[in-house]
């Protein structure tokens, strides 16, 4: 599995850009890579793992803006086309260690 978060937060005033940096660093503490600046994804191992990594992710939304999670197969994650550029690049290849927790 899968799972992306996208977010757009408010940056107008120091205490805004704030939370927004504290909620982008506590992605990555997370185990979340930026796939783009306010699109982060993170590999769960299985559903359940996906289902606690959401709800991690629900006590950390800021009190403004808009976050969205989503969460998709890795089947469906495989028939993702990246570009760079005009250049089409392949995915890097997934994670092959089990998640012990």
């Amino acid at each position: 599995m899968w799972l992306f978060v996208f977010f757009d937060l408010p940056v107008n005033t120091k205490k805004e850009r704030k939370t927004a940096t504290r909620f982008r660093k506590d992605l990555e503490k997370d185990g979340f890579t930026m796939m783009q600046y306010s699109v982060y994804v993170r590999h769960c191992a299985s559903k359940e793992s996906m289902e606690v990594h959401t709800r991690r992710i629900e006590s950390m939304i800021p009190d403004k803006g808009q976050v969205s999670i989503l969460g998709i197969t890795d089947k469906q994650y495989s028939n993702i086309t990246n570009y760079w550029g005009s250049k089409e690049e392949p995915l890097p290849e997934g994670p092959k260690q089990l998640e012990l927790f």
